[in-house]
């Protein structure tokens, strides 16, 4: 008898740890159910969040490369040998310096020829005029050596330009970007020598959508990221919007000047990407956008009342870095539900679960303490079983 007595505890025991749950396969639900265990259902945990106001800027992300202000190419104007090639690349050069030379041995010659006839005409030009005065020669006699003295002195001119061609200077201060030529090439009239960079400002110049530039004004500022430096926040302005866009992209120039600071750590050719701050909305009521369920015209959220998911039909509006502007619906401080939403019904009994993973105590009538369940998702600590010792 004592031994049938002894089963009996040990099957109570058996029942009432399998009533109280706790494998490890079983989901993050705690049981609730009146005395004894009958009518027990699942309540299903939910993270919630707390609604609050801030701002909120409708961005949009367009990437480019860097280039500086201006190219300039630098052409032979005289052609010939090159007798010398002072720079490569990378060199920075000012304004006037002698990038290289041109052999103009030959220009030389045919200039001082061209001087010695110009002397010859300004001396009979100047004889023709002092004859003139006292009418001993004509005046088509006089007008002929007044002629052939300017002529003489246009042809002094134009070789004396063409000599100053010999010496290839630097149009403006730059970089040299490109050095097509070595010492003893001979090149022709206009051929390419250098390609000088301006990089007294770099630029990023991209195209925006017709949809967001009508938003944008020279001078706004931007956010700029190097995917050479992804850890290091440029900042820039908008330099020019073009006035005509692309009718078959529907894109919209605009050049980006960086900031000198941050110029410093870019260099032409780099891949950038510019954020722009298309609209900003302040003070308003924002919300995680996992919270917001259903598409445009029919969102809503889950509101968490007195330990219940309430349905909440909200109209949003700007959406940016996973928050998004709740225009009507929700007020401060009400708790939304952002995780474990999709299987909520309205109406339907929940537990919270705050932002760091905590579970908070409810207060629903007939819910005792201990059967909280962790939002680790750990078994729960069963109490031991009453056992009768054998007598």
């Amino acid at each position: 008898m004592t031994g049938m007595k002894n089963r009996a505890a040990v099957c109570a025991a058996v029942m009432a740890l399998t009533a109280c749950g706790g494998g490890e396969d079983q989901p993050q639900t705690a049981r609730a159910g009146g005395p004894g265990g009958a009518d027990e259902e699942r309540t299903p945990i939910v993270e919630v969040h707390t609604v609050a106001r801030g701002s909120i800027a409708r961005q949009v992300v367009v990437t480019g490369t860097v280039d500086p202000l201006r190219l300039i190419g630098v052409n032979a104007q005289l052609a010939g040998a090159l007798t010398t090639v002072n720079v490569q690349e990378g060199d920075m050069v000012r304004r006037g310096a002698v990038l290289a030379r041109v052999d103009d041995r030959e220009i030389a010659a045919q200039l001082a020829a061209a001087e010695a006839s110009f002397d010859v005409a300004e001396a009979a030009y100047e004889r023709a005029r002092q004859l003139r005065d006292r009418r001993v020669i004509t005046l088509p006699e006089y007008e002929r050596d007044r002629t052939a003295f300017a002529a003489a002195r246009a042809q002094v001119e134009q070789l004396r330009t063409r000599a100053g061609y010999a010496a290839v200077l630097a149009p403006a201060t730059g970089v040299i970007t490109e050095k097509l030529v070595e010492t003893g090439d001979v090149v022709g009239n206009q051929s390419r020598l250098f390609t000088i960079a301006d990089v007294s400002q770099l630029v990023v110049r991209l195209g925006v959508s017709e949809l967001d530039v009508v938003q944008l004004e020279p001078g706004d500022p931007v956010n700029v990221t190097l995917d050479a430096l992804p850890n290091r926040q440029l900042g820039g302005r908008i330099r020019r919007i073009f006035p005509v866009g692309d009718p078959t992209t529907r894109l919209v120039p605009v050049e980006v000047v960086l900031d000198p600071q941050s110029a410093q750590y870019a260099r032409p050719g780099f891949l950038a990407r510019i954020t722009f701050d298309l609209t900003t909305s302040n003070n308003v009521l924002l919300v995680p956008v996992s919270a917001v369920l259903g598409g445009q015209g029919s969102q809503a959220v889950f509101v968490v009342e007195n330990n219940t998911a309430v349905r909440r039909t909200v109209s949003t509006g700007l959406t940016s870095q996973g928050r998004v502007e709740v225009i009507s619906g929700l007020s401060d401080g009400e708790q939304i539900v952002v995780t474990g939403h999709n299987s909520l019904r309205d109406g339907m009994t929940v537990r919270a679960v705050g932002p760091t993973g905590e579970v908070p105590t409810q207060s629903s009538a007939g819910a005792p303490a201990a059967a909280e369940i962790p939002a680790t998702g750990e078994p729960l600590a069963l109490p031991a079983a009453p056992v009768t010792e054998p007598r």
